[in-house]
């Protein structure tokens, strides 16, 4: 047996091997010597007690003035308090439960010690809680040399437990050291060589005892690169594995349903989509499956700020108010509805500046119906434009396509006479002066009878070029997009403070409308944004100062191109609630095109089925039977997808959503059920920085489409700190009363449901029982200790007290699977005001109209948990609330944690932040399965560029030497990384 595969239980005894075993899972000498320290004690220079600074570790050398044992919690807790002084000054130590012992026999008064730890302050005087100490026996020189050894030393502080402390653990390795020199070296020597890594051997020992600074640098550099790039090599013999293994190529064909699901959008996809495009239908024309991580959602938003003004049949409404089934004016003059509203929180703005003076604002992504004089109508991004905005001598190339005027009618009374009206107020010069809203949206005869009145009284006769004369500037404003709207133009010119003149053109009458060029794109800076999507043929609406725009959303395209080939397709949904809604919107977005083979359905459409495991048996055997026939060309599913009775015709591309929560042996189950190796898409809207990609998801080829939201928006996120401040929690309370008096709905979330079996263990137990002295900490300790909230409390107290009156209703996983369809059925409808639920709401809830959450106990979520809640809601009209309610205090990390979700809605700074507050071996274990070893060096979110070039050494090698016959250290590594059951992972497909 190998020196580093000798169980722990010979060299550490039976007891201390068991201790390692259960609670840190250290099992052989290698596990331990592969158990890093997390920190090392670094305690420099003494520090009088008279200069400690605050929130700092310090070492202190100091003589016990006094020392007590005092209780609290009723008794049944105890703290010792020793106070120091050195002639400076004094301190306090306090030490809590069972860590008294010991301090309570060493520290007497009188006896001299060093001591080590962060200065807190508690009571408004400054303490070391639990510090570490040496005593200092008589002897002054020896005192001297132990101060000076105490003070230099580096102590390593190994990731420990509550039945293992670090210090134990410390005296584990020592005794294993030594088997350190008979490591395997799993790097091959020339790169070790070539990037001056010092060898296995030496870096175990510079970690666990280093000498300085520059021993733990050298080691941790060596030992990340060990992590790298033995996993780097697993994940590259996975991808040359895949590369292996037959597929049947689903190339592209013409007038299939793909290219009719296209016509019925005349779109232009984001530079973004267009890449990601390419890369996927290039990997499904080839003979190897396709194994790609799209991150984003598959569709596009060309955005507006929620400011921006659509105009609607009653006049200009803005962005932020449009909802599913507003009627909107379309360039035609024609009206339409909007069939989909699409939050896609803050983005870059731009203006667009017109040759009138009037302008309008989008992202680079919003689409423009242009004209450049020569190749007619083009329909181009806001980026494209401003690529190529002038011609080579310098003037406009594109010119916005005119809207036809349209009739209009805000409702409101128009007393006057339209004309008589514009000479009024001509004639007034009142510097307030507008013209009334009920005539400027008005049919087109009063529209331009106001701007004849207007013109004739302030300049000369209308229908021919004409200029009014010093019109203050809200009339002035007024008067420009009443020509607007009539299809002429207005250019305002200063000709005084607060006085404008403007030229008015109008066309012939029955003529077209001016075209007007794009004479700039400036840019604004970051907005909240929406996009909207129209159903019309054109696809298009009039916004501000009645300019023509363009607008679509696009998905499904892969799905399609593989039913074109004669396969089928199936996506796989982490929960039934987002099958259900995925399937929703698949069939919604291709209309006839999902109804093949049914009266009505489109010639060249498909089948779209889905199949989850609460369908009703007759449902579910047409599902499996429309599958196995290939009536079905697209599925969507949950598990029961993975199950044994399901069979399909030809399965082409399987597509995963969510891949973070499916283990790879749930992907590969899918896959087997294809007659070859179905290609594979793996979708997640969840933001990963690319160095996660690399590792979690590094047998996947990887595509951006970072184009699209991050998070939904506007959503002002704010901390509740409730024990602190308990007025805040009550202004939450009403602030959710608030919402829900505008119209609007609301979640209350807790981490949990709150029946019997729910309860924790031991939550139950006595406070004065045994253990509850032992167990009894500091009293920072206690809001962790607390069971946390539940769903069925909270909803009661809500109920009868800040929220009686309104209509509360609870959701839980443990609920009926009809009582909860029937509460979410509710609360869609209106019929609802709050809903109190446990996470069941994270995914694939979308109820427009809830606008308030409040997340209690928001520290026991994770932060892209926290995350994913918030984008319940702003997802309509109207922006969105997130209250995260939490009682611990405002120094912890946990606060922290929430002040990080606050300040930000960027999905890919969050996913940072969680990663760098978990442990990176946890995200890798869960989402590679198979694989035991979890990170203990590599920081996979500060180390991108070891796991960049680890990735390019190790995908060399393994295209060299698949088997790595030359490299048997390397070999005997990979097989530690990797549960003897699960040899076969790399080589599967």
């Amino acid at each position: 047996m190998a020196a580093l595969d000798e169980p722990l239980k010979k060299i550490l005894g039976g007891t201390t091997a068991k201790v390692l075993a259960e609670h840190l899972d250290l099992h052989t000498v290698g596990d331990l010597l592969h158990h890093y320290p997390r920190r090392y004690a670094e305690r420099g220079e003494l520090t009088r007690l008279s200069d400690l600074p605050l929130d700092e570790h310090v070492t202190v050398v100091a003589q016990v003035a006094d020392s007590r044992v005092l209780k609290f919690n009723g008794g049944r807790g105890q703290r010792l308090e020793v106070t120091l002084t050195d002639g400076s000054g004094r301190l306090r130590l306090v030490f809590f439960g069972k860590g008294i012992h010991k301090p309570h026999k060493d520290l007497l008064p009188g006896r001299r010690a060093m001591f080590a730890g962060k200065v807190s302050v508690f009571h408004h005087k400054l303490q070391l809680a639990h510090p570490d100490y040496e005593l200092l026996d008589g002897d002054a020189e020896g005192g001297a040399d132990a101060v000076s050894a105490f003070a230099g030393q580096l102590l390593p502080i190994y990731p420990a437990c509550q039945q293992m402390a670090s210090w134990k653990i410390s005296k584990a390795v020592d005794a294993v050291l030594p088997s350190a020199r008979d490591a395997v070296d799993p790097l091959p020597g020339a790169l070790r060589d070539g990037r001056e890594l010092v060898p296995l051997t030496e870096a175990l020992l510079k970690i666990h005892r280093p000498a300085s600074k520059a021993d733990i640098a050298a080691a941790r550099d060596r030992l990340k690169w060990d992590e790298a790039f033995v996993l780097q090599v697993a994940l590259a013999r996975r991808r040359l594995a895949e590369t292996q293994l037959p597929a049947v190529a689903r190339t592209s064909t013409t007038g299939g349903i793909l290219d009719a699901f296209d016509a019925k959008l005349p779109f232009t996809l984001t530079d973004g989509q267009l890449k990601v495009s390419r890369e996927i239908f290039d990997d499904l024309a080839t003979e190897h499956p396709m194994h790609r991580l799209l991150q984003g959602e598959v569709g596009s938003g060309k955005a507006q700020p929620l400011d921006a003004l659509v105009l609607t049949p009653r006049g200009f409404s803005p962005m932020g108010e449009m909802a599913v089934g507003t009627e909107v004016v379309v360039p035609s003059g024609e009206l339409a509805v909007v069939d989909g509203v699409f939050p896609q929180g803050e983005r870059e703005v731009w203006r667009l500046v017109l040759s009138d003076g009037s302008a309008v604002e989008c992202d680079d992504e919003h689409l423009w119906i242009v004209g450049d004089g020569d190749a007619g109508e083009k329909v181009l991004t806001t980026r494209e434009l401003r690529r190529d905005l002038n011609d080579p001598d310098g003037r406009p190339r594109w010119s916005i396509a005119a809207a036809v005027p349209v009739d209009l009618d805000d409702g409101g009374d128009r007393p006057l006479d339209p004309y008589l009206l514009g000479r009024e107020l001509a004639a007034d010069r009142d510097p307030a002066a507008r013209v009334p809203g009920a005539y400027r949206n008005a049919p087109l005869k009063d529209r331009l009878a106001v701007l004849r009145g207007l013109l004739e009284a302030g300049s000369g006769p209308a229908g021919a070029p004409a200029v009014f004369r010093a019109a203050q500037r809200p009339l002035a404003g007024d008067l420009a997009w009443l020509v607007r709207s009539l299809g002429g133009r207005a250019r305002l010119s200063a000709v005084g403070e607060g006085a404008y003149d403007i030229d008015v053109a109008l066309p012939e009458e029955g003529g077209a409308g001016f075209r007007r060029t794009i004479r700039a794109i400036e840019y604004v800076g970051r907005k909240p944004v929406q996009c909207i999507s129209v159903r019309h043929p054109d696809h298009a609406y009039v916004t501000d100062h009645f300019t023509v725009t363009h607008n679509t959303m696009v998905a499904l395209r892969a799905m399609l191109g593989v039913v074109d080939s004669g396969g089928q397709a199936a996506m796989l949904a982490p929960t039934e609630v987002l099958a259900q809604q995925h399937h929703r919107s698949i069939t919604e977005m291709m209309g006839e095109l999902a109804e093949g083979g049914m009266l009505g359905g489109a010639e060249q459409g498909t089948k779209v089925v889905l199949l989850t495991g609460s369908m009703g048996a007759a449902a579910r055997r047409q599902a499996l039977l429309d599958l196995v026939t290939g009536e079905a060309g697209i599925v969507v599913g949950t598990h029961a997808l993975i199950e044994d009775k399901v069979q399909f015709h030809d399965l082409g591309l399987v597509v995963v959503d969510e891949q973070h929560r499916f283990g790879v042996e749930q992907r590969d189950a899918l896959r087997g059920k294809g007659k070859q190796t179905p290609h594979l898409l793996v979708m997640t809207a969840t933001p990963i920085p690319r160095t996660v990609a690399m590792t979690v998801f590094g047998d996947l080829e990887t595509s951006v489409l970072d184009q699209l939201p991050a998070g939904r928006s506007p959503i002002a996120t704010h901390v509740v700190p409730a024990k602190d401040k308990p007025h805040f929690l009550a202004r939450a309370w009403e602030r959710v009363r608030e919402e829900v008096a505008a119209g609007h709905q609301g979640y209350v979330v807790c981490p949990r449901i709150g029946d019997e079996e729910d309860a924790p263990k031991g939550a139950k137990k006595a406070a004065g029982s045994k253990g509850a002295a032992d167990q009894a900490g500091s009293p920072e300790d206690a809001e962790e200790k607390r069971p946390p909230l539940a769903v069925l409390d909270i909803a009661g107290q809500l109920a009868e007290g800040p929220l009686a009156g309104l209509r509360v209703a609870v959701l839980h996983g443990r609920m009926a699977p009809d009582d909860k369809d029937e509460v979410m059925r509710r609360f869609a409808a209106g019929e609802l005001d709050v809903l109190v639920a446990t996470t069941v709401i994270e995914v694939g809830v979308n109820v427009p109209n809830a606008t308030a959450m409040v997340i209690m106990d928001a520290d026991r979520f994770g932060v892209s948990q926290l995350h994913q809640l918030r984008g319940r809601v702003g997802r309509g009209a109207a922006p969105g609330l997130c209250l995260l309610v939490s009682e611990m205090p405002e120094a912890s990390p946990a606060r922290a944690r929430l002040a990080a979700v606050a300040a930000t809605l960027d999905g890919f700074e969050l996913s940072r932040i969680d990663l760098e507050q978990r442990r990176e071996g946890d995200v890798l274990g869960q989402a590679q399965s198979g694989v035991r070893s979890s990170l203990r060096m590599l920081a996979v979110i500060e180390d991108e560029e070891v796991i960049a070039a680890a990735r390019e050494e190790a995908t060399a090698l393994v295209t060299a030497d698949p088997e790595l016959t030359g490299y048997p250290e390397l070999r005997i590594a990979l097989s530690a990384l990797l549960d003897e059951d699960r040899e076969q992972y790399l080589d599967k497909g």
